[in-house]
């Protein structure tokens, strides 16, 4: 059976992954008090060597202040030159034979750098820089920009470089390898309210549009970053690309694919060609003559340019297609059209069919369709879609793999859709994505990439990831290489000093997007659009998981204001933009909810402070709207007005929530409630019930709980805390409260010195909150006994009638010879998860025999618990799909050598289930254990298919306290923060 192994290797990198890192003792001086640089083209060959010669020009001036000449005629040429073009071209051969690099011959997209010392009589050194083809020149060009430190966002992100009085390149003489996939771009989509009104008002105003300007500078960006393809915007707001003929022109200047997405057949933009009342109905089965005719003018106008036809038919706009009821009716039909389709290409295109770049996107119905038992053309590249969410649904199998049209995959970083829009800021987890392109990579897609990046800002760095794994996928076969990868990307911008904060930063904001993207926070849906409601966090318990979250943010805040201070002015704009301004709206969208929970959890309990929260809920989307109405009319002199929208469709989650707090009456003044204390769900009223208790204390896992303290009217208070016994510590002996803003209450953070602590299972002790005539006892106990079962215990051990564990801290892993549980760094959010490996395309060798399931490899945990009781045991598993329609999403569940329960968390189509699982990133199967005793446990999961990812685990035995996310003891001890007067 053939075998596709995803390679974990150790690659260390010492630059970014965009450039070549070739050992070399020549350097080029480009620009120094003897030399300056003279550029040289082909004259009479591509349009696009004289673009990049230019633009080379240009990069070097923003580098040193000058700016060389760029000539055609070589017979006066003196001192140091650059020889700009195609491997094959006369000026390249005439100057650089002795350069030339038979390894680039044929090849595709290829490119070598060659220095020569003294070529000729007049020339002192030449920098030779020949390509196997148009963009393979160009991407040899644009590595020498990156090499003098011009990055390819210097203009769409005002990444401005170094000044350097002398410019001098080491290192010249390198060839590069075929790109990794063939075809790498972007999808513009979903423009309406960035890219399209920023062009029409800001950039582009003579064209009022998306227009050949902005595709200049679009098509620029691609070629820095060693892509070729576009999907161009397509929406209602923008004209279609074929409107403007200077877009075809810029185009075909910057050698660039043109596509069109997978509602889009034949190159053409329905939503804006299709005229219903002129054309009729957009309907094969009725209006046949009318839809061949409006294609068939598309294939003559595109005949000559660099084009990859979309086959099929859908709906006008990303619907399903028109008059039929049946899969008996549809399959044959969209035979009929691909059939049709492919002879008006073979009459205007080419006559050799299978010479022409088609594509078939099985996306939502059309999946379907395709199962059904649709024979798509083996020449026609199969484009897998993800599901919108960063979920790649399905990959090619072993029969799949030998067509010869390959297969490629079209990604999401924005969507507008249900079950909730992300247009606003980009989140998209640089661990999630690699994990997904890499599979697909392993599994043969690698005939065309494509990145849905909506606005193009502020998806920036997804946009530099996705395109650098399609350049060059080896080094990110490694899931250790990201932070690297993301670290060098932020060093050519910022340098070296800043980059290893600002990745720190930002993968922080990765991470805590990915348990719940922004755009989410308001738990509402779209398609049908819902109203926001409370968040999932728990604010009563687990340390106040809002709270810790709200912390999170605020240490991200501090960090990003803390770099942005040592930004070296030049930078400020970048850094604004690549880093503060989706940080701080990140952070405020998400205190606006929290807040808002916390008004109305507080305004139960009676709190002062509740009203407070409220204007803090506001005052967060005040926040938001001044950081965006920065970015739009004062970052870089207004350069982006119209950019950025803190409203994309005007979805509820962007409003400021309304307030209608419940009101407590016949309270004390002062107060005092403990963690897990929940007025809504408790039988005993707060006034009346002065004595409660802690949740359990034991010295394993070394907890903390909080009492909070506060005010129920406008009074002063003053009150003190004591406490029974020694070994019992709080963070505050006596306080005082007012009833201004926060300090109306106060958290009480409670601890156990276990060196005071006697030795002993049921440690028991009070601590007495009083201020004047109210007077709270709250129960502490405490286990610090010496348990011999657990003096050399290296398992997971009960806190408070529950266990979190994150999936990579396993006890023991038991592998065969083919297949092996494997770690990938920086995946979920404890940072590490487990996959099955290998990915394979077919079933055998232990995949799918869940009859010898123990047979196959095993994670182990080892877990201790107090008290005999049920258990819930939660996996949580990231919401993949089946690697491809031979496999499910299964692994067995055993504990304590028992039967193996298998469970299967594959989703079908959009359920309900699928949308709560793409929304928090998670998949959840809980595998019930009546009765557990007591004592040593070990729970055991069984790999079964390949590409199952675990995340966590959480072991509930009666805890009854909701949690969400990825909860663990140590990620709240590594969250505790030192604002305790505040919460």
């Amino acid at each position: 059976m053939k075998q596709i192994f995803l390679k974990r290797i150790t690659i260390h990198i010492l630059m970014s992954v965009c450039l070549p890192i070739v050992a070399s003792a020549a350097q080029f001086e480009l620009v120094t008090a003897k030399n300056k640089v003279t550029i040289y083209y082909q004259k009479g060959e591509y349009k696009l060597d004289s673009i990049t010669a230019h633009l080379l020009a240009s990069d070097i001036e923003l580098v040193s202040g000058y700016q060389p000449k760029v000539l055609t005629d070589i017979s006066n040429a003196k001192g140091n030159i650059i020889i700009i073009g195609r491997a094959e071209s006369a000026l390249v051969k005439n100057v650089g034979n002795k350069a030339f690099d038979p390894a680039i011959k044929g090849k595709w997209e290829s490119y070598s750098l060659r220095f020569l010392s003294k070529p000729s009589a007049n020339i002192a050194n030449a920098l030779i820089i020949a390509g196997s083809d148009a963009r393979g020149t160009a991407y040899g060009v644009f590595s020498v920009s990156e090499k003098i430190g011009v990055t390819p966002w210097y203009w769409w992100a005002d990444a401005k470089p170094k000044m350097q009085k002398s410019l001098v390149i080491d290192g010249v003489d390198f060839t590069s390898k075929t790109p990794s996939v063939k075809f790498r771009g972007i999808f513009i989509n979903d423009e309406d309210w960035g890219l399209q009104p920023w062009a029409a008002k800001t950039f582009e105003p003579e064209t009022k549009d998306i227009g050949p300007k902005t595709y200049a500078k679009v098509f620029e960006l691609l070629l820095r970053l060693k892509a070729n393809l576009i999907w161009p915007a397509m929406h209602p707001s923008t004209k279609a690309f074929y409107h403007y003929p200077g877009n075809i022109k810029v185009a075909e200047d910057y050698q660039i694919v043109v596509g069109s997405s997978h509602a889009e057949p034949m190159l053409r933009n329905n939503v804006s060609e299709w005229n219903q009342k002129e054309m009729g109905r957009f309907n094969y089965l009725t209006n046949k003559k009318k839809v061949d005719e409006y294609w068939e003018s598309r294939i003559k106008e595109s005949s000559k340019i660099n084009g990859i036809y979309t086959t099929g038919m859908r709906g006008i706009h990303d619907g399903a297609m028109e008059g039929v009821k049946t899969m008996e009716e549809t399959v044959p039909l969209m035979d009929t059209i691909i059939r049709a389709q492919r002879n008006m290409l073979k009459k205007y295109v080419n006559e050799s069919i299978t010479k022409v770049p088609q594509v078939f996107t099985p996306y939502k119905e059309v999946l379907e369709i395709y199962d059904a038992g649709l024979k798509v053309p083996d020449d026609i590249t199969l484009v897998w879609p993800d599901d919108n969410y960063g979920y790649i649904q399905r990959l090619s199998n072993a029969q799949e793999n030998r067509r010869s049209g390959g297969s490629g995959v079209y990604y999401h970083a924005s969507y507008w859709g249900r079950p909730h829009d992300y247009l606003w800021l980009n989140t998209t987890h640089p661990a999630h994505m690699r994990e997904e392109m890499t599979k697909a990579f392993a599994m043969n897609a690698r005939q065309l990439w494509v990145l849905n990046v909506g606005d193009i800002k502020p998806a920036e760095y997804a946009t530099q990831l996705f395109l650098d794994m399609a350049y060059n996928i080896e080094p990110f076969e490694n899931s250790a290489f990201l932070m690297t990868h993301l670290q060098n990307w932020l060093s050519t911008i910022f340098g070296d000093k800043q980059s290893a904060s600002a990745a720190k930063a930002l993968w922080h904001y990765y991470d805590l997007a990915f348990e719940r993207k922004p755009e989410y926070m308001g738990w509402s849906q779209t398609e049908p659009t819902t109203g926001v409601k409370f968040t999932a966090y728990n604010h009563l318990f687990y340390n106040d998981q809002a709270q810790l979250r709200m912390d999170a943010y605020d240490q991200l805040l501090a960090q990003v204001k803390d770099i942005g201070t040592n930004i070296a002015a030049k930078d400020k704009d970048a850094f604004y933009e690549l880093v503060e301004y989706p940080v701080k709206g990140a952070a405020w969208i998400n205190k606006k909810f929290l807040f808002r929970d916390k008004a109305f959890i507080y305004a139960s309990q009676g709190r002062l402070s509740a009203a407070y929260y409220t204007s803090l809920s506001g005052g967060a989307q005040e926040k938001i709207a001044a950081e965006t109405l920065y970015y739009n009319t004062k970052l870089a002199n207004g350069k982006w007005n119209g950019m950025m929208d803190m409203f994309p469709r005007k979805l509820p989650v962007f409003d400021v929530p309304d307030f209608n707090l419940p009101l407590k009456k016949s309270l004390p003044a002062f107060c005092a409630v403990p963690e897990g204390y929940n007025q809504a769900d408790s039988t005993t009223d707060l006034g009346t019930s002065r004595a409660t208790i802690l949740p359990e204390f034991n010295k394993w896992n070394k907890q903390r709980y909080f009492i909070d303290v506060f005010l129920t009217q406008k009074v002063k208070r003053t009150f003190t805390v004591k406490v029974s016994e020694k070994w019992i510590s709080v963070s505050n002996s006596q306080g005082d409260l007012t009833p201004d803003g926060l300090n109306s209450q106060q958290r009480i953070w409670v601890e156990i010195d276990w060196n005071k602590a006697p030795v002993q299972a049921s440690l028991k002790g009070t601590i007495i909150v009083e201020s004047g005539d109210d007077r709270y006892t709250f129960a502490v106990t405490a286990n610090n006994a010496h348990v011999k079962e657990l003096e050399n215990f290296k398992g997971h051990i009960e806190a408070a009638h529950y266990l979190s564990i994150p999936a990579a801290d396993y006890t023991a892993v038991k592998n065969t010879r083919s297949l092996h549980w494997s770690v990938i760094e920086g995946l979920g959010s404890h940072g590490r998860s487990l996959e099955s490996l290998p990915l394979v395309e077919e079933a055998g060798e232990g995949y799918l025999d869940t009859l010898k399931v123990k047979s196959n490899p095993v994670v182990e945990y080892d877990f201790f618990t107090f008290s005999q009781s049920p258990a819930d045991i939660t996996v949580s598993t990231l919401p993949t799909y089946p690697i491809n329609k031979n496999f499910e999403l299964r692994y067995g569940v055993s504990i304590d050598g028992g039967p193996v329960t298998i469970f299967n968390f594959r989703t079908i189509g959009r359920s309900d289930e699928w949308k709560k699982n793409v929304l928090s990133n998670s998949a959840q199967r809980t595998f019930k254990v009546p009765d557990l005793k007591a004592g040593k446990h070990k729970l055991q999961i069984y790999m079964i298919d390949p590409g199952v990812i675990l995340m966590q685990i959480f072991i509930d035995l009666g805890v009854e306290q909701p949690f969400y996310g990825s909860l663990s003891l140590n990620d709240m001890q590594a969250r505790k923060q030192q604002s305790f007067q505040t919460h």
